[in-house]
């Protein structure tokens, strides 16, 4: 189904049914259908409500390169136009960003009954000396390579080293869309996490690359309520990557038989 918030179109799905809704936030660059087996172990109890972010998935891209707080922004009037008023939230990796965002918030048009972290995003990550050469560097060549004469004879060069630059999550993303992951990776959310009062499961990958499990024992230990689940031999996908335990861990943490 779509339905069109502040003129974006945004692809969307309900599964389940119970008297509180189970709103899954997507990780950057996935699809909602990944979440599959995510609403699938919640359905026994909620209704699950699973869509795609503007420009992930098959929903419309935003006008602008969003920040994060635009995003959370954003959310709030969908959960406005499909009238919830009270909501378990789940969010993995960028949609954990949101989350802590909306935690730490006391105006909020509906109530958050539970939080369920998943390899979530939110600690910036300590650069080494070499990785601050690296971006030194980068930035350096890249101003010299966009100086209009090197670039006029040098463009189809210049254009291919910049395809390799970032991460694979960066190359792929559109020029929007890019601007929007580099706002995010670039803000610390560690301040946050001491206003988030709410009952709050981590579940967290022990082999996870992209938010190590270091990020979760942060979490853990700032946040007033939260608890560590850890599946062991998973990454930053750890929910499909061993779907028995994630299940497990969520149908026990709420209940469900």
């Amino acid at each position: 189904m779509d339905i069109c918030v502040d003129g974006l179109k945004i692809a969307y799905k309900f599964t389940g049914s119970g008297d509180v809704t189970a709103v899954i936030l997507q990780g950057w660059g996935t699809s909602y259908p990944l979440y599959d087996v995510v609403a699938a172990s919640l359905s026994g109890k909620f209704r699950v409500l699973q869509f795609d972010l503007p420009g992930f998935g098959a929903s419309q891209e935003p006008p602008e390169s969003w920040s994060v707080d635009q995003f959370t922004e954003f959310f709030i009037k969908l959960m406005q136009a499909l009238d919830i008023k009270k909501a378990v939230l789940i969010g993995h990796s960028y949609g954990g960003r949101m989350i802590i965002k909306l935690a730490a918030r006391d105006d909020l048009p509906f109530e958050i009954d539970n939080i369920v972290l998943i390899d979530s995003a939110g600690v910036m990550p300590r650069r080494s000396a070499r990785q601050n050469f690296k971006v030194f560097r980068y930035k350096i060549l890249k101003k010299i390579l966009n100086f209009k004469p090197v670039y006029m004879m040098f463009s189809e060069l210049i254009e291919l080293w910049k395809s390799t630059q970032g991460s694979e999550d960066y190359r792929n993303a559109s020029p929007v869309m890019k601007g929007c992951l580099v706002k995010a990776v670039n803000e610390d959310l560690t301040h946050l996490f001491e206003k988030n009062k709410y009952d709050t499961l981590l579940i967290w990958g022990d082999r996870d690359d992209a938010t190590p499990l270091s990020d979760a024992k942060i979490m853990e230990k700032l946040m007033p309520s939260a608890g560590l689940a850890v599946i062991p031999g998973t990454g930053h996908f750890s929910f499909a990557e061993n779907v028995p335990m994630f299940t497990g861990i969520i149908k026990a943490n709420f209940g469900i038989e």
